[in-house]
């Protein structure tokens, strides 16, 4: 007899639709998997087969052939075998009910147990968006997709609990629909109340954060560059429902989502400088998988140390950058995943890190330090509008018991200064994202303030991309002071961002 039984496949962030197609005839005992499955895939025969029995059920000594349609796309990972184990119910009419409707998704464990899956929501919401309503998955995922409105979910602890609910023994209530709460549920380890002195580098953060411009932060060591960059998340802005959804459709297709129904805090990722460019960009030799660029999203990419990355990890920064998406190329195909991350970079001066401090003498030669600034290359730092000089702190800042601003008073100006972008953009774009055409139409510039921007641009030697982004900058000082119009203060205040740009 013939079963159809419907599930999906993850392909980089999108769920296609899978058919397990399960034939059971007279002949000598055997199983055939075919549908191109890859290792784990092939090896649910056996997680099913030892489910079933120990479910109470029988798994049929006949020919047994699954194909899991379409045939031309590869199929990965454990999340079929509630479907393949369905389908036999049916087949052998050990299950008359009909689940005509359902998605099933699902790691079988040999006791018939339903173990969790990864890139769950991402699976979910392309099923909805292709017209299914209903879907059986493990009790585990239960948290992850209770966020998802408009369908009905089941989260089953057992075969056996999915057996009943589709016989009616014993149906299953669907999921509460949760609602999403802005601001997260946790707090964020770091505050700018924790950071002394500084104060031109806070500045700077602040500056960043509204308009969601990248920086670099250069300074000797222990200078508090570190504990600057941590503080970021505690100032951006809540993220929204459909960001944290965004997000959350990464982590989940990462397998890095953990016990979190949803990621509701913004994504801080700080990867190793020996992180490969693969983990850096995503990639993978069994599946396209995102990257850190990737789980960044929405959040923050910090590079600590950023001369000490591979150069070829760096560059591979560029086009994300730019773009706002990382298209991954392998030989299974092309896959897209967004990247629209705020990166924050820091590094030394010099080898020895005392380069132009003003408390600090520098023992590196002129060919070390040319040397060591050289691993960042001027195509990269041309891409951070922002790069600010970071020094020791005195003594007396330290032991002083001020009281220093915290992140919840810097948010709110930071927010403020949001809310002027989307009334102008109409969207969540940030000033960052701004277009030559946004440029024309938004950033307008005076007399003076055109002067100003020619004397920098022919001092400095700065590219046609520097000025653009200087340009944003001061759009983004503007945006924080309430003004309409940039002013020459918001232009000289943005061209003091840039003293590095020869830096490499």
């Amino acid at each position: 007899m013939l079963s159809k039984v419907a599930s999906f496949a993850l392909v980089g962030l999108d769920g296609v639709p899978v058919v397990a197609e399960t034939d059971i005839n007279n002949g000598l005992p055997s199983y055939e998997l075919v549908g191109l499955p890859d290792a784990a895939v092939k090896e649910s025969r056996e997680r099913v087969r030892s489910a079933l029995k120990n479910s109470g059920r029988k798994f049929p000594l006949s020919k047994i052939t699954v194909n899991l349609a379409p045939a031309d796309v590869k199929k990965e990972g454990s999340a079929f075998d509630l479907a393949i184990a369905v389908g036999i119910l049916k087949a052998t009419e050990q299950l008359r009910a009909d689940c005509g409707g359902y998605v099933f998704l699902g790691e079988l464990a040999l006791d018939g147990a339903l173990r969790p899956v990864t890139g769950l929501l991402p699976i979910l919401i392309s099923a909805k968006a292709a017209g299914y309503k209903k879907f059986i998955i493990p009790a585990a995922n239960g948290e992850e997709a209770s966020y998802l409105s408009g369908v009905e979910t089941y989260a089953a602890g057992s075969l056996t609990e999915v057996i009943d609910h589709l016989s009616g023994l014993a149906p299953l209530s669907p999921l509460p629909v949760k609602a999403y709460a802005s601001g997260g549920r946790g707090e964020y380890k770091f505050d700018m109340a924790y950071v002394k002195g500084q104060a031109t580098a806070k500045r700077a953060l602040e500056v960043a954060v509204s308009g969601g411009h990248n920086i670099l932060l250069v300074g000797p060591p222990g200078t508090g560059k570190t504990m600057l960059a941590r503080c970021i998340p505690a100032i951006m802005p809540d993220m929204t429902f459909e960001e944290a959804l965004e997000v959350t459709k990464i982590h989940s297709g990462a397998g890095v989502l953990g016990g979190a129904g949803i990621v509701d805090m913004r994504p801080f990722r700080s990867p190793h400088h020996t992180a490969t460019t693969v983990s850096m960009c995503g990639g993978g030799t069994r599946t396209v998988k995102p990257g850190e660029i990737s789980l960044a999203h929405h959040g923050v990419l910090f590079l600590d140390e950023m001369p000490e990355y591979h150069r070829s990890t760096l560059e591979a920064l560029r086009q994300p950058l730019e773009d706002g998406v990382i298209t991954v190329t392998r030989a299974g195909g092309a896959v897209t995943f967004p990247a629209n991350f705020m990166l924050c970079a820091s590094m030394n001066p010099c080898p020895c890190g005392n380069y132009g401090s003003a408390d600090r003498v520098c023992t590196c030669t002129p060919a070390a330090i040319r040397k060591y600034r050289s691993r960042v290359s001027g195509p990269l730092l041309d891409r951070i509008d922002i790069q600010v000089e970071v020094d020791s702190v005195r003594y007396d800042d330290l032991a002083s018991t001020a009281t220093e601003e915290r992140s919840a008073e810097v948010k709110k100006r930071v927010e403020a200064a949001r809310a002027v972008q989307r009334g102008r953009f109409g969207d969540a774009r940030t000033n960052a994202d701004m277009g030559e055409k946004e440029l024309k139409a938004f950033c307008a510039l005076g007399a003076e303030c055109e002067n100003i921007l020619r004397m920098s641009f022919e001092s400095l030697r700065l590219s046609a991309r520097a000025r653009s982004r200087i340009i944003k900058v001061a759009r983004t000082i503007a945006d924080m002071e309430g003004s309409e119009t940039i002013r020459p203060e918001h232009i000289l205040e943005a061209v003091s961002y840039r003293k590095y740009d020869n830096m490499a």
